[in-house]
């Protein structure tokens, strides 16, 4: 399957991103702790120009725990304070918190010299679409600050949210749209945005996608699909979608099996975590 998106208002995004980096201290890019490197802008490296960066690897409970140590450790030894978190937790957010306020000391040291005290930190946050930023944010803020959905571009604009304090730091936080980039390079890039949701589902066809997915699953997983729903499965992944519409009654009026039906249960299964904790990319 062949990947490509990108609206026009991704462009606009950007170049807005652009102009507001000047006011900006830290920049907190929000990642998927399934596939981090998929799940990383390029754009943001160009963004960052000279910023502190702190990397938050998003959806740590549905990813193999053992795989996110390794993508921690990697990204520290190249310099970015990483963490790893459920943002609909607000008890992790105390994580990032504390990389802010270690991020933050410079820029904490060059105010006073200027004789500034206690002006907040300012942070945009950044990531692609469905990463989970909205909810990072509302988390973070303890309340209902931007809109958030389970599908991707809910966020339209960018919004300041002020906080009175956060942990020794009072922090301002720009939230911006979740952006893409022009170009897949690596299709395998597409089709993990894709199965993790953040390529709309309408530009894609979600039986091709389900069918990667299973072809996926047999190489790294085998057997989990077995395990998950009751059949033992065949190698042809056409036959496998099959099996799984059997399995899930996903048949239409004429009794005909509904593939389409059964790749969404599928797709669904995966991203709700239904099939276990499981990592498209491995360091």
């Amino acid at each position: 399957m062949h990947f490509q998106w990108f609206p026009g208002h991704m462009t606009k995004a950007i170049r807005s991103m652009r102009e507001d980096i000047k006011l900006i201290d830290i920049i907190i890019e929000i990642r998927d702790s399934r596939i981090p490197l998929s799940s990383e802008n390029p754009e943001i490296k160009s963004l960052a120009n000279g910023k502190q960066r702190i990397l938050v690897l998003n959806k740590s409970d549905m990813a193999d725990e053992s795989e996110t140590r390794k993508w921690i450790e990697k990204f520290e030894n190249d310099g970015i304070y990483t963490v790893a978190i459920n943002a609909k937790n607000k008890n992790e957010i105390k994580k990032v918190k504390s990389l802010i306020d270690k991020a933050s000391v410079e820029k904490k040291a060059r105010d006073l010299k200027r004789g500034i005290k206690n002006r907040p930190v300012r942070a945009m946050i950044v990531g692609i679409p469905n990463v989970g930023k909205s909810t990072f944010i509302n988390s973070f803020a303890g309340r209902a600050s931007t809109k958030t959905g389970n599908k991707p571009g809910v966020t339209k604009g960018k919004q300041w949210i002020r906080l009175s304090g956060a942990g020794s730091t009072p922090i301002e936080l720009l939230d911006t749209p979740g952006i893409l980039w022009p170009k897949f390079e690596d299709q395998r890039v597409g089709l993990n945005l894709a199965l993790t949701g953040s390529i709309k589902d309408e530009l894609i066809i979600s039986t091709d996608l389900a069918l990667d997915l299973i072809e996926y699953l047999d190489e790294m997983h085998p057997g989990l699909i077995s395990e998950n729903y009751g059949f033992e499965t065949e190698k042809d992944s056409v036959r496998v979608l099959e099996q799984l519409a059997d399995a899930r009654g996903c048949l239409s009026k004429g009794g005909e099996k509904d593939l389409d039906r059964a790749a969404f249960l599928l797709l669904d299964d995966f991203r709700n975590s239904r099939l276990g904790r499981i990592s498209l990319e491995t360091v």
